[in-house]
């Protein structure tokens, strides 16, 4: 997301009543995002939004909307501190990169060496875990876990209930998104580093980028300035389910505030987390067996978007949405968090870049001219959580993409066999002059699918 050119950050306005939910911003920009936010707020789709811009470490854009607790009539204070799900595996990713650095691990281990897990005769290492692509079934994807989620467990119960689990494909052959790979991680940096998780991430993460008001989640502790976070029902928004903070552990269980996320990008894309060589590594993407380059790396996508290279990650859980972005070549950090289920964090923030990062890069749009008809038809393969049907069909010049239960989408022409929807790609893959199979990279997932 690049920034506004001239765009200077103003003074601290000092806090007070009346704007105690907004820092440092300008007038011009703050009222474009106010027309992106407040219609959420207002139609109560979403209870509360704290919203961070920042160039150079300095902030163009901070401010927070709605309400921290809705019973209460609390306004969200602009440090509130939500939880933030997925953006944790990040966290996660670095802290194994640093026990690699001091050479304690290799991202190629095989995880039974360092935890109690069968993974019948089949090599599964960190690195696997670290990308999605070691084939372990992901926990929250079963259908006991909505049950299992409001109980209190061993960590030792969770790797026996998914190690009774099928592979959904032999490991490096695709990429599921998948959190049993990033809880097997903070147990294997427990082993490693004789500390638990919470207290690993803190001493060597949180307190290096000086993030104060960040933590390891709980269901039970009072946390001052800690948002509530709500769902969205039939008749407007309701309480968030229960959580056991046990299950989401180093795949999700971490709490932070917008300026603590920017604490982060600015400490750890700038040398303070990870020596060089270890931060190359947490950005390169994952290759799979067949040497194809995904787009997911080790807790963090690298992505481009509109032209500008992107590294960020989003995040779900029981009442909270975020997405923290980061555009390395103009060093700006645009986050979202949200204490609502209902509106997309990654979609507020794209909409922001829109704003913030002007000079876009378009590509004209290249026609197929050959025979569309030799990609149509039904592809199906595995999923997350559950069989994929995808069926492809003719769109004039185009063609449409169909998912099961979802609006289809028009893919527009890339390259080769590959089409695009302008995040997802699709490649077509062909043999003897015959499209066999369909590979789905949706960043997030990389699926491949067979011709029916």
């Amino acid at each position: 997301m690049k920034y506004l050119l001239g765009l200077l950050p103003l003074l601290l306005i000092l806090s007070c009543e009346k704007n105690q939910n907004k820092s440092s911003t300008d007038s011009g920009l703050e009222a474009k995002i106010d027309g992106i936010v407040k219609p959420h707020i207002d139609k109560t789709e979403a209870a509360g939004m704290a919203i961070g811009v920042f160039k150079n470490h300095k902030p163009l854009f901070h401010k927070a909307y709605g309400f921290a607790d809705l019973e209460l009539d609390v306004k969200l204070p602009i440090n509130a501190s939500f939880e933030i799900g997925s953006v944790t595996k990040q966290f996660t990713g670095v802290a194994i990169l640093q026990l690699a650095e001091q050479g304690k691990i290799t991202l190629d281990d095989d995880i039974e060496k360092y935890l109690d897990f069968n993974t019948r005769n089949r090599k599964v290492t960190i690195r696997q875990l670290l990308s999605h692509t070691s084939g372990i079934k992901g926990y929250t994807e079963l259908p006991s876990f909505e049950m299992l989620s409001v109980q209190k467990h061993s960590r030792d119960t969770h790797l026996r209930i998914v190690e009774k689990e099928q592979f959904d494909f032999e490991p490096g052959e695709a990429l599921i998104y998948n959190n049993t790979g990033f809880f097997m991680l903070g147990l294997i940096i427990e082993k490693v580093s004789g500390m638990s998780y919470e207290e690993y991430v803190k001493k060597n993460l949180f307190d290096k980028a000086q993030m104060t008001n960040s933590y390891y989640c709980s269901e039970q502790k009072i946390t001052k300035n800690r948002a509530h976070g709500y769902d969205k029902a039939e008749k407007g928004l309701v309480r968030a389910a229960y959580l056991d903070h046990t299950w989401p552990f180093s795949a999700g269980s971490l709490c932070s505030t917008v300026e603590d996320l920017e604490k982060w990008n600015n400490a750890l894309h700038h040398g303070k987390i990870l020596n060089k060589k270890s931060y190359n590594e947490f950005l390169t993407p994952v290759s799979l067996n067949d040497d194809t380059v995904t787009r997911y790396a080790k807790g963090i996508t690298v992505t481009n978007w509109k032209g500008k290279r992107l590294v960020e990650h989003g995040g779900g859980i029981n009442g909270f949405l975020s997405q923290n972005s980061y555009f390395p070549d103009e060093d700006v950090s645009i986050i979202v968090l949200i204490n609502t289920t209902s509106v997309g964090a990654r979609e507020v923030a794209d909409k922001i870049a829109d704003l913030v990062l002007k000079d876009f890069q378009f590509n004209e749009p290249v026609q197929f001219r050959d025979d569309l008809t030799k990609f149509t038809g039904s592809y199906k393969g595995r999923g997350r959580g559950q069989d994929m049907n995808v069926k492809i069909s003719k769109n004039g010049l185009s063609l449409l993409v169909a998912l099961e239960k979802e609006k289809p989408q028009t893919l527009n022409y890339s390259k080769g066999n590959m089409w695009s929807d302008g995040n997802s790609n699709y490649l077509f893959q062909e043999q003897k002059g015959q499209v066999t199979g369909l590979s789905m990279d949706e960043v997030y997932g990389y699926f491949v699918l067979k011709r029916e």
